[in-house]
């Protein structure tokens, strides 16, 4: 054991092969493969909790779509002085989808 840790209490228990095949399974599905942080944590904590974050990565390339949407309009207006009314409803849809990606982002976090 490292000095530095902290840690001085060794708890030792023996668990059954079945219950052994669920605690890996548990931690499968946490994507986690640290069998003394995962017992540590669980033991604390009495629970663990994983976030699906693919829905913040899919609001994080809307809003560079809409970004870079944003960008290269403010760069035809700036040379034609003019605005299109395609660039304001592509805009317009752009910035729908978002709010529509945080709505149901939201309605996952109430869920937990």
């Amino acid at each position: 054991m490292r000095q530095n840790e902290g840690r001085t209490i060794g708890l030792y228990t023996k668990v059954s092969p079945e219950e052994k095949e669920v605690i890996d399974q548990k931690m499968a599905l946490l994507g986690t493969s640290n069998l003394r942080a995962y017992l540590r944590k669980m033991a604390v904590d009495g629970y663990v909790v994983q976030l699906d974050m693919s829905s913040v990565v899919e609001l994080v390339k809307l809003l560079r779509s809409i970004s870079s949407n944003v960008n290269q309009i403010a760069r035809r207006c700036n040379s034609t002085r003019s605005l299109y009314a395609q660039d304001m409803e592509d805009l317009r849809q752009g910035y729908n989808a978002v709010w529509q990606g945080v709505s149901d982002l939201l309605k996952k976090f109430e869920a937990l």
